[in-house]
Formats: structure tokens, C-alpha cells, sequence
């Protein structure tokens, strides 16, 4: 009787883990472990794109991936490097999506990595605060969810690219059709702030037209749960160089008389901010209005604020917003770099002769970029700054006591869909199906990508799919993405692929 009251107890137990199991979940992880060794191949490419000639080895090696899975392929010539837009057509009645991604990545100084080539994938397990190499074969083991592969672009962005075309060869495998018609639309100098894309969106324009366009890019919301991301700001970027002597000096001979450029670089600086890390340029916030709807949607984010101060180890925060997700919808003053004479063991009793900062400016739909630069520039200028856009002459460094040097650029605008839009809804309610929970819902990203242009020239409503670890150091050394996020990846776009839109 016993026997039997068990065994009736297994049986169920059986039972609910299988009708627990999601849909794609046990193959999304057979295909998706078999593909590694596809993965790290890709990795082993070199992609920065200020080397044309590894960007042409990398889209060769993606050219041949989608003409095996019958896409037609289309080089699409800009000023800069080439886009490449592959199309997949199912059935002309069905609407067409589009999936932007980018496979260039950050430049490597290999002496910061913890393996010998950034581009060579390393497979590793955290123990207490470090991590430590593993054999490939371990993978075949059942608890692989945790472990990382380290490797430039591991997850930006060549991961996301891995697990869309890993789901796509099982559909094919299987004989079923996408639920749509698809285009691809590979972008291989992102890192660079797309410089050719804009002109590729207005010449191309018939060739990247779509119904909605998908975002392949950036990390999961903190919690790991599934993501969607209806917007992200854009950016502009500031050079500002103050000048002292015009070649450095010996500071015992001149200290106390010679100013010191990096100091009154650093007062401009310190004066466009408050102590709260609130800007104080007039105007640079104007415009935004977060509605009873729209902090709805920041309310509806799981509290992140915790997690971020652990994992920078951050005490205090500014207080532009009253939480990050509130924080990010401001458009941002950021000191990217900062450099004057020599530090370290190179340190030197000195007046530098100059002081730079590299400054970067996230955009917002509300914001106006190139008021927000002119609004730098008048604050400058109040504060008795002459502001050039070169760098001064003899005359101009005679006749003003105060001279910065300032240039700018508008890399692309943010843009933002509406989260109640049917290709919100589509997705939102997709996800919800699928994973029987609700997406974490991001009504704004921090950080940018070089869509924009889709949405203002064509009016193609964007929305992002993360899909990588947030830890996952992008643009740092030892980059690297989860596993575990890679094979749910998988699962995600096998979802999504087989969704009628």
C-alpha cells in the first residue's frame, strides 16, 4: 500500500514538472549547447571596427551563416562601413520584422584581460569573488546555467546574433516556417556610433522598411527576468580643453604664479552640477514631464536601486530622479575621461600646459541636443570662459585670461514607442503567454543604440529584446555572457519566431 501511495506521488511529481516545462525550454538548451563550439568560432574573429579588414572577415563568416539558412543577402555600401540587410521572405501576406544588430565591439588592451587573447573564448565558473577556467567538456554536465564564456563581443553583441540564427536553424531543421517575414539588419561599426547609418536609413530606404523593428542588444533587467525596452536615449558627445602655459612648466618655479589648467578645468566642470548630481545649466532638463502613466510604468520595474550600489560598490547616488528608473528618462552630463600631464610612476612636478575632458551627453525624446550643447557652451561663457572651436592663437591666448577650447558632435537622438502600442501589446502579451509572467517592462534604457534614424525617417516603431547578463563587463575587459542567458535567449527568439504578429 505504501509502495503504491509513492508511486502515485512520483507519477504526479512527473507529471506537473512536465506540464511545468515550458514549450521550447528542453530544446532550446540541446540546440543551444550544440552551437557553442559555432559561437566561439564567430568569437574567434577580431571585429573593431577601426580595422576595415577584420569587419570584411567577419561579414564573409556572416554572409555564408545566413546563405545557408536561404536568406538573400544585400551589402549596403555608406560612407563608412557597410550595413548588410538579409532577407528571409515566408509569405508576402505577412508583415515583415526586422532585427537590428550590431557585430563590431569595443577595441581590447589584452594586458587588462584575465586570459591571453580577448578573442579566444574561455570558458569559467565563479568561485566565492573570482573565477576560474573550465574544460569545454564540462558543458555536457546538467548544471551549466552559471557558467561564463569570456570573449570580446561575447555578449555585444555577436551573442544575441548566435541564439536568433541557433533558433532559426532548428525551425529550418524541423520544417516550420517563421510566423512572419523577416529581415536582418547587421550593423558592423555600432561601436563607433554608426556613422554611416544615418545616410544608409534615407538612400536604403526602400530595403529597410519594415513593420516593426526588433533591438538585439543590451543586458536583461537585474532581476534575469524577460525584458522588453521601449526606448533609449540617444547621445552627444563634448570635448572641452583648458589651456595654461603653452608647454609645461617646472612647478617649483612657476607654482603660485602660472595657472594650472587642470584646475580651472575642473571648477567649469564642477559648476554645471549641484551636489545632488542635479545639472545647473538652465534649461537642460525642460520638456519632461513624467505623466501618472508613465510613472506607472517606472513604479511597475523591480527595485533595482540595492543591487546596483552592491555591484559598484556605490554608498550615495545622484538624485536626478527619486529612482534609477526615474533617473535615466532626464537626459545625462557625463565625464567620460579626463586627462592632463602624467600620473603614476610617469608623475612629474609640472604646470601642464592643457587639460582635456571627454564628455558625453544622453539624449532624451523631450530634449533638444543641440540646445543642450549650446546651453554648455552660454554656461561657459558665464562663468568667464572664452569658448573657441580650435585651438587659440598667440593673439586669442594674449587678450583672454580664460580659454577653453570646446567641440561637439550629435552622435543620434533618442526614441521611445509607446508601451500600449499593438507592437507593445504584441510583445508584452507574447512574453506573458509564453513565460507565464509578465515582462519587466523598461519604459526607457540608459544607454543608446543608432536606431533612431528607423523610427524618425521611417516610422518604424522600435522596441528592445535583451538578452545578456547585466554583469556582463560590455566594453570592459573580460567580457562575458551567462550561459544561462544564452540558452533562454534561444528559447526567447524560438517564441517569438513562431508567434503570428
Amino acid at each position: 500500500m505504501k509502495s503504491n501511495f509513492l508511486f502515485v506521488l512520483v507519477s504526479l511529481f512527473c507529471l506537473l514538472t512536465l506540464h511545468a516545462q515550458r514549450p521550447f525550454e528542453s530544446t532550446a538548451r540541446t540546440i543551444g549547447l550544440e552551437s557553442i563550439p559555432k559561437f566561439t568560432s564567430f568569437l574567434a574573429l577580431p571585429n573593431d571596427a577601426t580595422k576595415p579588414e577584420d569587419i570584411d572577415k567577419n561579414i564573409a563568416w556572416v554572409s555564408a551563416e545566413l546563405d545557408a539558412l536561404d536568406f538573400e543577402v544585400t551589402r549596403l555600401e555608406t560612407s563608412a562601413l557597410p550595413l548588410l540587410v538579409a532577407n528571409l521572405p515566408v509569405n508576402k501576406s505577412l508583415p515583415t520584422l526586422a532585427f537590428y544588430m550590431h557585430l563590431d565591439g569595443q577595441a581590447v588592451d589584452v594586458t587588462q584581460w584575465d586570459q591571453e587573447n580577448p578573442y579566444t573564448a574561455v570558458l569559467k565558473a565563479k568561485e566565492g569573488n573570482e573565477f576560474h577556467t573550465l574544460s569545454w567538456d564540462e558543458l555536457s554536465s546538467e548544471k551549466v546555467d552559471d557558467f561564463r564564456i569570456f570573449a570580446r563581443s561575447s555578449a555585444d553583441d555577436k551573442g544575441p546574433f548566435i541564439m536568433f540564427i541557433t533558433a532559426l536553424n532548428h525551425l529550418k531543421k524541423e520544417a516550420i516556417l517563421p510566423a512572419f517575414n523577416i529581415k536582418l539588419i547587421l550593423d558592423f561599426e555600432e561601436e563607433q556610433s554608426s556613422p554611416g547609418l544615418p545616410e544608409a536609413v534615407k538612400k536604403y530606404k526602400d530595403k529597410l522598411m519594415a513593420d516593426l523593428l526588433l533591438i538585439l542588444d543590451g543586458p536583461v533587467h537585474s532581476s534575469g527576468k524577460p525584458t522588453l525596452v521601449f526606448g533609449n536615449r540617444g547621445i552627444a558627445v563634448l570635448t572641452l580643453t583648458a589651456f595654461g602655459p603653452l608647454a609645461p612648466q617646472h612647478s617649483g618655479h612657476y607654482g603660485n604664479y602660472i595657472p594650472n589648467p587642470a584646475l580651472e578645468l575642473s571648477k567649469a566642470l564642477a559648476s554645471m552640477k549641484d551636489d545632488q548630481g542635479r545639472v545647473l545649466i538652465p534649461g537642460f532638463y525642460e520638456g519632461i514631464n513624467l505623466d501618472a502613466a508613465a510613472k506607472r510604468i517606472l513604479e511597475g520595474v523591480p527595485p533595482e536601486e540595492k543591487a546596483i550600489k552592491e555591484r559598484t560598490q556605490t554608498k550615495r547616488n545622484d538624485w536626478v530622479g527619486s529612482s534609477y528608473q526615474e533617473s535615466i528618462q532626464y537626459p545625462s552630463l557625463n565625464i567620460r575621461g579626463m586627462q592632463s600631464g602624467w600620473v603614476g610612476k610617469e608623475a612629474r612636478t609640472i604646470i601642464p600646459a592643457t587639460a582635456t575632458a571627454e564628455m558625453d551627453i544622453r539624449l532624451v525624446v523631450e530634449s533638444n541636443p543641440y540646445q543642450l550643447i549650446a546651453g554648455v557652451k552660454t554656461h561657459l561663457v558665464k562663468q568667464g570662459y572664452k569658448v573657441l572651436d580650435h585651438i587659440p592663437t598667440q593673439a586669442e591666448r594674449m587678450t583672454h585670461e580664460r580659454i577653453i577650447q570646446m567641440t561637439s558632435k550629435v552622435a543620434y537622438p533618442a526614441f521611445r514607442t509607446d508601451t500600449e502600442s499593438k507592437e507593445g501589446k504584441w510583445l508584452s502579451t507574447l512574453f506573458t503567454n509564453y513565460y507565464k509572467e509578465k515582462p519587466v517592462m523598461i519604459r526607457t534604457s540608459g544607454g543608446s543604440v543608432p536606431i533612431s534614424p528607423f523610427v524618425s525617417e521611417l516610422g518604424v516603431p522600435a522596441i528592445g529584446v535583451p538578452t545578456v547578463n547585466l554583469d556582463n563587463n560590455q566594453h570592459s575587459p573580460n567580457e562575458n555572457l551567462r550561459v544561462g542567458n544564452y540558452l533562454n535567449g534561444i528559447e526567447s527568439f524560438l517564441a517569438i519566431l513562431t508567434t503570428a504578429f
